[in-house]
């Protein structure tokens, strides 16, 4: 490296360093209006260079970006992104990674947990979990890959907690007096149906295209999610692997569908058919409910209003979780207050079982 005055009074760094692949790079920053402020520049590149612990939070985080950015969905790193700029940033970006104490964790908690925002409004318990996930995910990548001894956020454990609102539902009755309102608006009608008679989720809808229907079969395949990031159009793999799956559709549903498709002048198979936003299907939402009376719930309940009919109907967890993409213990634990109690039953085989 190399640290020299220009012509004008600021100061510049040349640093050469060794990139991933052994190739032999280099770089500059100028404007620095003092010697000090462009050696503490210098040290901190051979500290990120050797991935040393005494390098800066901030520093850190491009580590930890250039590490992780590729492995997560567009939409997640988003997420992560905002909430390391405007929460963690501020508060520790300065601080170096060997010498953030328990305590400072604690103090960001505090600070976020008696956040009020100008209408008096708190941070939800699920936005303050997600927060303290994401610092306790950089301090683990740095333990576990780059020397900290400590990930002192999971000993001070979390904040928040992992559900928000209590889930709501409609009965099978709400919806079809909630869809009759959308009948005035087809592709608001088809696309509650969709979400309603299979359970998918919002993202999924909206990436549906004709290729995913195979009207001869009576099934819709489930391979990818669509996303509006950063005003693109973003299409990517479903929320988990078991997402990708494929849905027998109810007859009724078929004859709908291939209906609507046929009605869409010159789409291609490809093409996708709900070209709508999130945003649109949130004031349908509160036009529907506004029209009929019926209660108004998120998007995402009407795909637990989906679980909750087939739970109704009479269908296992097993049978339930392959249909909406979840893993069969989600379905139990998320869902068991609707499932039908069968302790006296247990109790009397229990009897029998004794008896014998």
């Amino acid at each position: 490296m190399a640290v020299y005055k220009e012509q004008g009074g600021k100061w510049r760094v040349i640093y050469r360093y060794t990139d991933w692949t052994g190739m032999r790079k280099q770089t500059s920053k100028r404007g620095f209006t003092t010697k000090r402020e462009a050696q503490a520049w210098e040290r901190e590149q051979l500290q990120k260079s050797n991935a040393d612990l005494d390098m800066t939070f901030k520093s850190f985080v491009e580590i930890y970006t250039a590490d992780m950015q590729s492995r997560v969905r567009e939409n997640t790193w988003e997420t992560k992104e905002h909430i390391i700029r405007t929460k963690l940033m501020p508060y520790f970006g300065e601080h170096k990674m060997c010498e953030i104490r328990t305590n400072e964790v604690i103090a960001l908690q505090n600070e976020m947990i008696n956040y009020r925002d100008k209408n008096d409004k708190a941070y939800s318990p699920v936005y303050l979990k997600t927060l303290h996930n994401q610092l306790s995910a950089i301090l683990n990548h740095a333990v576990n890959y780059y020397g900290l001894n400590s990930n002192p956020a999971a000993k001070v454990g979390n904040m928040g907690k992992a559900k928000n609102k209590e889930m709501q539902f409609w009965t099978k009755e709400e919806y079809l007096k909630f869809a009759d309102a959308m009948m005035d608006k087809p592709i608001s009608f088809y696309a509650f149906e969709m979400l309603y008679w299979c359970g998918i989720r919002e993202g999924e809808l909206l990436a549906l295209t004709p290729a995913d229907f195979d009207f001869e079969k009576g099934t819709v395949s489930i391979t990818k999610s669509y996303q509006r990031l950063k005003g693109r159009d973003v299409i990517t793999e479903p929320k988990t692997p078991k997402s990708v799956r494929i849905i027998k559709m109810p007859k009724f549903l078929c004859e709908e569908m291939q209906e609507y498709i046929d009605s869409l002048y010159g789409v291609e198979p490809e093409d996708r058919i709900f070209t709508i936003t999130k945003h649109y299907l949130h004031n349908e939402m509160d036009r529907g409910a506004k029209d009929t009376g019926v209660r108004r719930i998120r998007i995402h309940d009407v795909r637990h209003s989906h679980v909750s009919l087939l739970i109704d109907m009479g269908f296992s967890a097993i049978a339930i979780a392959d249909r909406v993409g979840h893993e069969s213990i989600d379905v139990t634990y998320n869902y068991a207050h609707l499932f039908p109690s069968r302790q006296s039953e247990m109790a009397d085989r229990l009897d029998m079982e004794r008896g014998e």
